[in-house]
Formats: structure tokens, C-alpha cells, sequence
């Protein structure tokens, strides 16, 4: 049987990889916004780079739940629905594994 502190340290690595992923999901949201009202200049290498980072880690979880997801006109309404996702299920989820299998 594994030591109950090496699973409670997991789970709080868990716990902050998650929290990582939503604020690059924020940074993408912004920085889409910007580039696309022109804000930034998406000629500048720099913010096309990040961009396209971020949009390496972020796109792939979006396009599911884009497909599932109607058309709203301009509006995209998935990384708000993967944050709801995040938070009331998957979290919590997590949090009954764990506490299960501290028993």
C-alpha cells in the first residue's frame, strides 16, 4: 500500500497542474481577443508564437466541445463550458478518487 502523504502530495500536483491549464485557457482567450479586435498586431512574430503555443495545448481539449456544442453566430462559448466542465465535474471527481482511495 502506498504512504496516504504521497498520495496527498499527488493529488495537490494534480490539483495545480489544473489550475496551470486554466489560466493558459484564460491567456489564450485573451490574447485571441486581442489579436482578433487588432489590439495586437498579429503581424508581431512574438505574439504569433505565443499564440500558437497556447493554442497547441488549448485547441485540442476546445474541439470536442466545439463540435458538440451549436453555433452561436460569432460567439464561442467552449472555453467557458471546458471551465464549468473542469470545476464541477472533473475536480470533483478527482477529489472522491482520492479521498476513496485514502479511505
Amino acid at each position: 500500500m502506498t504512504n496516504p502523504g504521497t498520495l496527498v502530495e499527488i493529488f495537490k500536483i494534480l490539483m495545480m497542474l489544473i489550475q496551470v491549464f486554466i489560466w493558459i485557457l484564460f491567456g489564450y482567450c485573451i490574447l485571441s481577443m486581442l489579436l482578433g479586435f487588432r489590439v495586437l498586431n498579429p503581424n508581431n512574430r512574438f505574439f504569433y508564437a505565443l499564440y500558437n503555443a497556447l493554442a497547441s495545448i488549448i485547441e485540442p481539449v476546445l474541439t470536442p466541445i466545439r463540435n458538440i456544442l451549436p453555433n452561436m453566430g460569432g460567439m464561442d462559448f467552449s472555453p467557458m463550458v471546458l471551465v464549468l466542465l473542469i470545476q464541477f465535474v472533473i475536480i470533483p471527481i478527482l477529489e472522491h478518487f482520492f479521498l476513496a482511495l485514502l479511505g
